[in-house]
């Protein structure tokens, strides 16, 4: 219970300045929601899923077998360009906020409002996102934003901004069953994260947003 209250009161200082009646509709959707939400704390020791790999005695992958192809990577060995990459493309606050960006809420409000209850776009932080992706389903309604949003402010005071963003580039899809960074770098320039070059680098941090539109399989003229 102390937790709740902790992520309530949060979210009504963060919200008062969009304006009273918006902090308290808020609070009020947080009290109802966070009884029956997914325990933030499995995250802590959560276990992806990665394909069958088959390897010749000198280390050469000859078979892969499985839905996905991920290759889980630790924070420490992600190259720095692809921390600004990704940070610029996806969360630009990310380092600074405590879960959830109220600029970003606030557009999602507008569009909340002109959509009649469907969330289209927008809005969601990269903590916001690893409580989509890991805990939550994808239907874009208004109570899963809402619940996205009481799990991101639970999570930041469970793990470090380190952890949550080692959950978010393992788990995100990047087109041709290609999930996370590390897969990516793999799949598209057969080579390691650390061997990419500036560009590559940059249209990978690009894919979250259009995966199969955007990646160079689908679009020679991307890969660089």
């Amino acid at each position: 219970m102390k937790l709740i209250r902790n992520i309530i009161l949060s979210l009504f200082f963060m919200l008062v300045s969009l304006g009273g009646g918006v902090a308290l509709a808020v609070v009020g959707a947080a009290l109802y929601f966070a009884p029956g939400l997914p325990d933030v704390r499995q995250l802590q020791d959560f276990e992806l899923h990665t394909p069958l790999r088959i390897y010749t005695r000198d280390a050469k992958l000859i078979g892969e077998f499985g839905e996905e192809r991920r290759i889980p990577v630790d924070f420490e060995n992600i190259p720095q360009p692809m921390i600004d990459a990704l940070i610029a493309a996806e969360d630009q606050s990310y380092f600074e906020h405590s879960g959830v960006d109220p600029r970003g809420l606030a557009r999602a409000a507008v569009e909340l409002a002109q959509s009649g209850g469907a969330i289209q776009s927008g809005g969601s932080t990269i903590t916001m996102q690893v409580a989509r992706n890991y805990l939550l389903t994808l239907d874009q309604t208004f109570t899963r934003k809402i619940r996205e949003i009481l799990l991101a402010l639970q999570m930041e005071q469970v793990l470090d901004k380190e952890a949550i963003f080692e959950l978010y580039v393992n788990k995100i899809f990047l087109g041709n069953r290609a999930y996370g960074i590390a897969s990516a770098s793999e799949t598209y320039y057969d080579k390691p994260l650390g061997e990419l070059t500036l560009a590559q680098t940059a249209m990978i941090a690009g894919l979250p947003k259009a995966p199969s539109a955007f990646n160079p399989l689908a679009n020679s003229e991307r890969s660089l």
